[in-house]
């Protein structure tokens, strides 16, 4: 009974935190891509695309490392009563760590792809995210809020046509 709720009690912050990668990560990538408009950015992606296996991995590292100080800067504000400011970092970090992390990945999954290891798991935690994703879009709580934001939606719509009108 313990190891289960202390299971649930884990998880539930890997699960948010997946849900908010699997939100933003496409979306996020997608801006990032736009970049690619700029010359100087479209050398940059064709240099990371064309990487080697283990420079790939290090390119698509190192922004996670870049982030830790933001990070644990984030959690000295928290700690010195800054929640507000601390927040607002950890949060404009989190987003553009993830569409940092998520353009590179798109730049660099071929090359990582390479590597057997990385071949040989990546599809098991990719199946293992997308299982536990799933479990929660098919949860009551999660059927619920989708029920209300559509609710909310055609509220707001029939409320704008009728001004409209």
């Amino acid at each position: 009974m313990f190891k289960g709720l202390l299971r649930k009690v884990l998880l539930a912050p890997v699960v948010l935190l997946l849900l908010f990668e699997e939100w933003g990560w496409a979306p996020l990538a997608a801006l990032f891509a736009r970049l690619a408009r700029l010359p100087l950015w479209a050398w940059l992606e064709r240099r990371i695309a064309g990487l080697p296996p283990y420079a790939a991995m290090l390119v698509f590292a190192v922004p996670m490392l870049a982030l830790l100080p933001v990070k644990l800067l984030a959690l000295y504000l928290f700690g010195h009563g800054k929640s507000k400011l601390g927040l607002t970092l950890l949060i404009g970090a989190k987003l553009l760590g993830t569409a940092v992390m998520a353009r590179l990945f798109q730049l660099t999954q071929p090359a990582l792809m390479q590597l057997s290891w990385f071949a040989r798991w990546y599809p098991r935690w990719k199946a293992w995210k997308d299982g536990l994703i799933e479990q929660v879009h098919q949860s009551a709580p999660w059927r619920a809020a989708r029920a209300f934001k559509a609710d909310v939606k055609a509220r707001a719509r029939a409320w704008w046509l009728q001004l409209k009108a």
